[in-house]
């Protein structure tokens, strides 16, 4: 049922309300998702778990050396009796009786009263009788349940693992673990401009680019004309066949702007709009058989809103690291209510607005244009982005989200 829209700043979503909603519909499409087993170390990277992972025991599973020395209980007094066996990793401790030491490998389990090593460099040792300074329990040893507990959850479902991830695994055991595989995506551009060839398909590329370093699977489905019948066909064909539809264009409420009445006819539009420019007219909407996410035509637009708003329902909640540093020129805003997004570059560790005068890429005096930059596909030789919602002074210091950290 197609339903009747007013366009008024009212009806907007904060950033942050927005990542949400992709948040919320990212779980209900993983729910529909099928999965399969990925052996660590065949391919884990990017791909995101189907279950929790819960420690089915303690580990380390015994206390451990983490140095090279003699295994003690401090509460001995010296001198100790030195045994004549020595521990490696691939040893049985053997039992310890009150007085005595062992020689010690690194990485080998102590012995069950010894809960210390000495390094070999603080003792003495004179016919097998051993002396050194007092220490206290722990010292030098890796305890028992230290690294992880009995019952812990280490992954929750739905985290997207990394390289890093694999260690933790197989310490726990994992072989291979449970994973959902990746949404397909289908691209389809709209615009008649674009369709006749006139201009370029800039967006396609670059969705597609970020989509596979997001660990989905992108296919490039063409162009549509600015006719509405044929915008609703052609959404209606791809959602039968794809999890996610991804469109560019047409997100505006110009008369040629089709897509989001085409969304709202065939499904629910969660939302339509964020406070965020450039970028502004992004909508999420629930198909059938599929999520619909419009995004707009510009193309820096289209790179801005797709990495702060759309990324979550690809890799789920992920923080975005920031460096500090200090802006060289005054930065005015546009309306109240909006987060205006800044690329910079950096200049000796300082952040220099590309696009202000006084870039390579003057556009602007003292006051942020969004709307031009939105279009300058030279704004993406930017190194980084900050966020504002207000005016910055020139020497003030932003948190700039480096550009690689998005993909």
């Amino acid at each position: 049922m197609e339903h009747d829209h007013t366009h008024d700043t009212d009806d907007m979503l904060g950033r942050e309300q927005a990542v949400e909603h992709m948040l919320s519909s990212r779980a209900d499409a993983l729910a529909r998702r099928s999965t399969e087993s990925v052996a660590v170390g065949e391919g884990i990277g990017g791909r995101v778990l189907a279950e929790p992972i819960v420690a089915d025991r303690d580990v380390p599973g015994a206390d451990h050396a983490t140095m090279d020395g003699y295994a003690i209980d401090p509460a001995d007094e010296y001198p100790l009796e030195i045994v004549e066996s020595e521990v490696f990793p691939e040893s049985e401790p053997p039992a310890l009786e009150a007085g005595q030491a062992v020689r010690i490998a690194t990485g080998a389990p102590l012995p069950e009263r010894a809960s210390a090593v000495l390094k070999k460099e603080v003792v003495t040792v004179s016919d097998e009788q051993l002396n050194g300074p007092p220490v206290e329990p722990g010292t030098y040893t890796y305890e028992r349940g230290s690294n992880v507990s009995a019952g812990e959850t280490l992954f929750e479902a739905g985290e997207r693992l990394t390289a890093k991830d694999a260690l933790l695994l197989r310490d726990l055991g994992y072989e291979s673990v449970p994973v959902h595989e990746p949404f397909s995506v289908a691209l389809l551009a709209t615009g008649s401009e674009i369709h006749e060839g006139r201009t370029a398909d800039l967006d396609s590329p670059m969705l597609a680019e970020l989509l596979r370093s997001w660990g989905h699977e992108a296919t490039y489905e063409g162009t549509v004309p600015d006719e509405y019948e044929r915008v609703e066909r052609r959404i209606d064909s791809l959602a039968a066949e794809y999890d996610v539809v991804m469109t560019t264009g047409g997100t505006s409420v110009g008369k040629k702007d089709h897509v989001l009445r085409a969304l709202d006819a065939l499904g629910e539009v969660d939302f339509h709009r964020v406070r965020l420019r450039p970028g502004k007219p992004i909508a999420l909407a629930s198909l059938p058989d599929a999520t619909a996410i419009a995004v707009p035509g510009k193309p820096v637009g289209a790179h801005t809103i797709a990495t702060l708003i759309a990324r979550p329902f690809f890799v789920g909640a992920t923080p975005l690291p920031t460096v500090d540093a200090e802006l060289t020129e005054q930065l005015d805003v546009g309306p109240e209510g909006f987060e205006y997004v800044v690329p910079v570059q950096f200049e000796e560790g300082t952040a220099v607005p590309l696009g202000h005068a006084a870039s390579s890429l003057p556009i602007y005096e003292e006051q942020f244009d969004p709307s031009v930059l939105s279009s300058s596909t030279r704004a993406t030789r930017a190194e980084g982005f900050f966020i504002t919602d207000s005016p910055v002074a020139g020497g003030e210091t932003v948190a700039v989200v480096p550009y690689p950290v998005l993909e």
